[in-house]
């Protein structure tokens, strides 16, 4: 079966061809900014993910990334969150001065982020990217980026501490047993 997928970053997807299709076993064509990858079904997937996540500013190392099981792409529209009219604002404030406040949603949320348009790419573990998407949507709404951090700050010792969240079995309640 063929997917198809339109390309906004072309040039890098051109320029990467060899090294997608090999990673992926899958053949990569393309009409104008139409992309045809080939292949078998879940590697189209992965391409067609992979694709995406370069189409919204990520380099082709953060893109491959993906190939982890453990990873996921998430894709947040700014529009969905806010009715806020001013996004270039918003976006100001998703990057932040000299891009210090994605550099610190990166290193708390331990995911990437890349801000592209009306659109936020989120590359990370199954784990942490729910806190980074929370966080993302905060600072959208206007949430102060010091409380965003603190909050982050929060969760990613949680994880230090908890690393592999188990799942204990529920003891009755001793009033339950009357």
């Amino acid at each position: 079966m063929t997917q198809e997928i339109y390309a906004q970053n072309l040039k890098e997807i051109i320029n990467n061809r060899n090294k997608i299709e090999k990673e992926l076993k899958v053949k990569i064509t393309n009409q104008g900014r139409n992309i045809f990858i080939v292949g078998d079904a879940e590697n189209e997937y992965l391409c067609l993910r992979i694709i995406e996540a370069i189409n919204l500013g990520f380099s082709l190392e953060k893109a491959l990334s993906l190939k982890n099981e453990e990873t996921i792409l998430h894709i947040l529209n700014i529009r969905d969150v806010t009715r806020r009219k001013d996004l270039e604002r918003i976006r100001a404030r998703l990057i932040g001065t000299q891009g210090k406040t994605k550099q610190n949603m990166e290193t708390l949320s331990d995911c990437q982020i890349s801000v592209h348009d009306n659109w936020v790419g989120i590359i990370g573990e199954a784990g942490c990217i729910d806190e980074a998407i929370l966080s993302l949507r905060l600072l959208i709404q206007g949430s102060k980026q010091g409380n965003v951090y603190a909050r982050l700050e929060k969760k990613k010792k949680e994880r230090r501490l908890k690393p592999e969240e188990t799942i204990k079995p529920i003891k009755p309640d001793k009033r339950e047993e009357r």
